[in-house]
């Protein structure tokens, strides 16, 4: 047995102080000497052959020492981690050597997370979904004729409803630097619709009523356009800033609208008439809106049951949680066409200052995700054989249509279809538990009450495992 003093430190690690028998650690040192001796040459003496003595005068014995002790780590690390009865969440660190006569090591190992669930089932929260309203219905029919217009090139400056094509780029606007001041956007294509002074056009990019700047622009013209940023935007390091635009038009099409009337619902799809179209429309935007409010309604639910939570997770599953956020930052700059040294560049922030504002976007998915683990724990929420099989069938089958035969090699790899049929389990368990506790906040839960009460008798604290996080 090892001579182990374990402490339970802030932030969920433990520090593991073992103190290691003189024997086994002088065994160590003469294990490290063998190792050593085979990797150097010593005058004299054969790879691997020559006596401890002259090996300790030749590499010194400080040498000596750290590699032994790196060889006890593997050893003891395992054992240590077994004797003290502790659940690991990873890795842990040789953190300190604090005596050599006995030698002494002290580990600190972070711990598996730990959340003793609040009462949930006492939450209760008004459910109001808000209803489709006739502007919005109106709103999508006015988008299906603005996607079915009829287009063509014209030579006049451009109008209200035109497409333009352009090159656009963007700096600082500061005059004493000219063309030496910060880019703000490399040149690239660009395509817009000239918005008409009735429509919303507050997320269009790169601002505001941009395209309305360029109404009167022709074919070959170029313009250049000041804006100074409002103090609310988006982007802090923007706000307030003035930037130069320039831009090169490149062509003008006018666009002619179809008639709304049944004869274009045909056209769309087998509808008999208008009306039928505006039907299905209601339809989509209700089940639209519905998702979109059972979205913001179960955040505030898992934020409600959150608050009345003990959670308990180490700093390693945030940096690890965090390196994700960053990821799935990456890939979406992917997708836009940019990397992320150009986002960080345009925001004029560094990695570190990124992974900041990441940390608490990542804690809480991570309070999140315990969360609903525990939950489904607790209220025996799985996903059968049957039904996993079925969905990752169906989403195979979609995958092999949209992606690339290069990238359906990788993702369809042994370890491919093992890691997404386990990101569908644990999405489709996820979801469900999410329907479990929307219906208990609203009040319309049909759970079998003799269930859960036999459920709430049993122990509420518990870990959940370092894959479930």
């Amino acid at each position: 047995m090892l001579k182990i003093a374990s402490q339970q430190i802030v932030d969920h690690q433990a520090k593991l102080t073992v103190e290691i028998e003189p024997d086994q650690f002088e065994e160590a040192k003469r294990r490290a000497a063998r190792k050593l001796a085979k990797r150097i040459k010593i005058p004299g003496f054969r790879p691997g052959k020559a006596p401890y003595s002259v090996i300790v005068r030749h590499v010194g014995e400080e040498a000596l020492i750290e590699e032994g002790v790196e060889l006890l780590v593997d050893d003891v690390y395992p054992r240590l981690i077994d004797q003290a009865e502790i659940k690991p969440y990873g890795p842990g660190r040789l953190e300190n050597i604090s005596n050599l006569n006995p030698l002494t090591m002290e580990f600190i190992v972070p711990l598996r997370a730990e959340i003793e669930l609040g009462d949930y089932r006492a939450i209760h929260l008004p459910y109001d979904k808000p209803a489709v309203t006739e502007e919005e219905i109106d709103a999508v029919l006015e988008n299906l004729r603005q996607r079915h217009a009829f287009e063509e090139t014209s030579d006049r400056p451009a109008e209200e409803g035109d497409r333009l094509y352009f090159r656009i780029s963007a700096k600082r606007y500061d005059p004493e630097l000219g063309d030496d001041a910060p880019v703000l956007i490399e040149e690239r294509p660009y395509v817009a619709i000239i918005a008409r002074a009735s429509e919303d056009n507050r997320d269009e990019w790169p601002f505001e009523g941009f395209s309305r700047e360029l109404i009167g622009s022709s074919a070959g013209s170029r313009k250049t356009i000041i804006y100074t940023f409002p103090e609310d935007f988006e982007f802090e390091n923007l706000r307030s800033e003035t930037a130069e635009f320039n831009v090169l038009i490149t062509d003008v099409k006018s666009r002619t609208l179809p008639e709304l009337n049944d004869e274009f619902a045909q056209t769309l799809g087998e509808y008999q008439d208008l009306e039928s179209l505006r039907k299905d429309i209601r339809e989509t935007l209700e089940k639209r809106a519905e998702k979109a409010y059972d979205s913001e309604y179960d955040d505030r639910v898992l934020d409600e049951v959150i608050s009345r939570s003990v959670i308990k997770y180490p700093p390693q599953m945030v940096e690890q949680e965090t390196d994700e956020v960053i990821h799935q930052l990456e890939r979406r700059l992917t997708s836009q066409g940019l990397d992320l040294d150009t986002y960080l560049k345009a925001r004029e922030i560094d990695l570190e200052a990124l992974r900041a504002e990441a940390r608490p976007v990542a804690e809480t998915r991570i309070k999140r995700a315990l969360v609903l683990f525990k939950i489904a724990e607790t209220e025996g929420i799985d996903v059968s054989e049957e039904e996993l099989q079925e969905e990752a069938d169906r989403t195979i089958n979609n995958l092999t249509q949209f992606i690339a035969e290069s990238d359906r090699r990788k993702i369809f790899s042994q370890q491919g279809i093992t890691d997404l049929i386990g990101n569908i389990y644990t999405e489709m368990r996820m979801d469900r538990t999410l329907e479990r506790l929307r219906k208990i906040a609203r009040g319309d839960s049909d759970d079998n009450q003799e269930d859960v009460a036999a459920l709430d008798e049993e122990e509420n604290v518990g870990t959940v495992s370092q894959e479930n996080s």
